[in-house]
């Protein structure tokens, strides 16, 4: 009973991990886009857009760490 609830809490923070994951990532692709438009960008806009690759790449290893995959339909 203990392996049922157990199970149920891997596939529920999966989720969310998957949710993050895709929300970070458009958020990285957005901020990758305004740094390279911007005629001078300033460091605190380019330190944001490292920042959110950073949190990308972070979510990305654990849900590889997990092998939890985005199943298409």
């Amino acid at each position: 009973m203990l392996f049922r609830k157990k199970k149920w809490l891997r596939k529920e923070f999966d989720h969310k991990l998957l949710e993050q994951l895709t929300n970070m990532k458009t958020r990285w692709n957005n901020q990758k886009l305004l740094v390279e438009r911007s005629f001078d960008p300033s460091d605190e806009f380019i330190t944001e857009a490292k920042l959110a690759e950073a949190k990308y790449f972070f979510l990305f290893k654990e849900a590889k760490h997990r092998n939890i995959s985005i199943k298409t339909k």
